[in-house]
């Protein structure tokens, strides 16, 4: 039959979202951001939870290797925090003036018309400060972030959980912002900072991009 052949089937997209970090990979490790939240994570530990100040770098590093991020770390063993108080200290008191309005990238970010989510470990005020800074509070769909991850639920129980707070790099985490965004993770591009974070994101089902 004539013509038969003139039409070819439309491939669908690759990809139907991009799902980004926000920390150290929005925005430079070099802004210094990191080293100053890591600073006010030491403080916190010795000024607000008495440990000895001569334990706690190495027992930062270790809580933040075991369990994802120190804060988790701390109450999986059993230091009774209030998260709110350790968002306040941690990232209430950093120097958000150091980072600077990034117009390149959020014209790239305007540009590409796919579905554009957030997924970090912070706290939804430090988020929205952190993007507020950067120019980019416009820019994305939605947001995960430690709130959404860690929603206050009345628990009668007094068995601790094995991991008290949800975050990345486990597996759980990325299950649940999946949920919660409503994301296919087979159709989803991660940007992330973390090898940690990727190695699991790949275990999910998610395509990657190291932010380096």
């Amino acid at each position: 039959m004539e013509g038969e052949n003139c039409y070819q089937k439309v491939s669908e997209p690759k990809y139907d979202c991009l799902l980004f970090d926000v920390d150290d990979t929005l925005y430079p490790l070099s802004s210094g951001i990191s080293a100053k939240c890591t600073k006010n994570i030491i403080e916190y530990m010795i000024n607000k939870l008495g440990i000895e100040e001569d334990k706690v770098p190495v027992m930062c590093a270790q809580l933040y290797k075991e369990y994802g991020t120190t804060m988790a770390g701390l109450k999986a063993i059993g230091y009774d925090l209030d998260y709110d108080d350790y968002h306040s200290f941690v990232h209430g008191r950093l120097p958000y003036e150091w980072l600077k309005p990034d117009h390149t990238l959020r014209n790239l970010l305007h540009s590409l018309p796919i579905r554009k989510v957030i997924f970090s470990n912070a706290n939804e005020a430090h988020v929205a400060k952190v993007l507020q800074r950067l120019g980019l509070e416009d820019c994305f769909d939605d947001i995960v972030c430690f709130e959404t991850l860690n929603p206050k639920v009345e628990n009668d129980s007094k068995e601790l959980p094995k991991t008290p707070v949800v975050c990345k790099p486990h597996e759980n985490a990325f299950e649940q912002a999946f949920k919660i965004a409503e994301i296919n993770p087979h159709k989803t591009l991660f940007f992330d900072d973390s090898i940690r974070n990727l190695q699991t994101a790949k275990i999910t089902g998610l395509h990657t991009v190291w932010v380096c």
